[in-house]
């Protein structure tokens, strides 16, 4: 359609050539996450909304840089652009910022950042750089698992000692979505899993701290403790429900208003949707996700080497974490963590995260459109 459009002189080409099917879904739940965030904020564009906006416009400006970076600069860059990642990782510990009880954040006059979410897509880059020079009579050995799991294991440690659990896991996905896409046994990751399951007791009483113990003990009894660790999923579950169908109008809400649901803008976003658009808004939500993910799925399985497809699967991958995760988390259906839901949520670092992931398919869907058609990679 576009390239039809495009030869018609209707659209110019530049214009024309963009995935609309992705980026029309993206603008319209950008849009609706400002609605929300403006009720959210008590009918004002201050204090979430706007800077929204303005983060979104910024972080599409970068997004546009990556999507027209060279392949051949962008393997150049992938190693030593995960090094500094690392290092600044390493400088968290030393300088970092504490909010919140942990420590995350770089700060550098008015610019803070959080390296653990720039790690996301780093960990997929370098990962997919490293099985496609990998080669093929090695997937099935040790090769194959010792320096992927380094790359992995090495900022997983830095950010459990923030300490920041979430963020962990979400880099451990992206980095084992690609090994498993790249090939290697499915008993290797069957054995990790079972391993994993058994190691679950010892996890929890001996490396978890007492906060998130009470999250493991909320998710399975959220009634144990309704004022106090599970007082978030309780009030979520009030406001989710309290929408019904239509919901209770824009900027009616009451349990964000009246201050019973917790974190309203961020964490909870899709619980303050709910209430004022009910399941209507919820699957319009759902709808736009359900559009870009099966666009960045399209990416990577029309990709015509390996390090394009696994590195579109690993972006998809990372922003597919991020919604699964707090739709879950919102509706009891996960322990509650602090993930923000993507587009939506207010904060900075998050959507930076999903905006290089989104810049990152873009930029391998461009290298699909200008390389000769071979068979598929995934």
């Amino acid at each position: 359609m576009n390239t039809l459009a495009a030869r018609s002189g209707i659209v110019p080409e530049p214009i024309a050539r963009q995935p609309w099917e992705m980026l029309i879904p993206l603008l319209l739940l950008t849009a609706f996450g400002g609605l929300v965030l403006y009720s959210a904020g008590g009918g004002a564009m201050q204090p979430f909304a706007l800077s929204h906006f303005v983060r979104f416009g910024v972080l599409a400006v970068m997004t546009g840089i990556i999507a027209a970076m060279p392949r051949d600069v962008v393997r150049v860059v992938t190693y030593p652009g995960y090094l500094v990642v690392l290092l600044m990782l390493l400088a968290v510990e030393v300088v970092g910022q504490v909010g919140g009880g942990s420590q995350r954040w770089l700060e550098a006059g008015p610019i803070r950042i959080q390296p653990s979410e720039i790690m996301k897509p780093a960990v997929v880059l370098a990962m997919a750089r490293f099985y496609e020079t990998l080669p093929a009579g090695m997937v099935g050995s040790w090769r194959s698992v010792v320096p992927a799991g380094m790359l992995m294991l090495l900022p997983i440690g830095l950010v459990l000692m923030q300490p920041d659990l979430g963020t962990s896991v979400a880099i451990a996905f992206g980095g084992v979505v690609v090994m498993f896409l790249a090939g290697l046994p499915l008993w290797w990751f069957l054995l990790a899993g079972g391993t994993g399951i058994a190691a679950m007791p010892l996890v929890y009483f001996f490396a978890l701290r007492p906060y998130q113990q009470a999250r493991v003990t909320t998710f399975l009894d959220p009634e144990s403790d309704p004022l106090g660790a599970g007082y978030h999923i309780a009030q979520s579950k009030i406001a989710i429900g309290s929408g019904g169908i239509f919901g209770k109008g824009f900027n009616n809400g009451t349990q964000s208003h009246l201050n019973y649901l917790p974190e309203p803008h961020t964490d909870f976003v899709f619980a303050t949707m709910a209430e004022e658009w009910g399941l209507v808004g919820g699957l319009f939500v759902l709808t736009m996700y359900t559009l870009i993910l099966r666009w960045g799925w399209k990416v990577a399985s029309e990709s015509q080497d390996r390090f394009c497809a696994l590195l579109a699967a690993g972006a998809t991958a990372t922003i597919f974490f991020y919604i699964a995760i707090n739709l879950l988390m919102v509706m009891g259906m996960a322990p509650a963590k602090g993930i923000p839901l993507p587009w939506m949520s207010h904060g900075g670092s998050s959507m930076m995260t999903n905006m290089i992931c989104i810049g990152l398919l873009m930029m391998v869907n461009r290298w699909n459109r200008e390389a000769p058609r071979r068979g598929l990679a995934i």
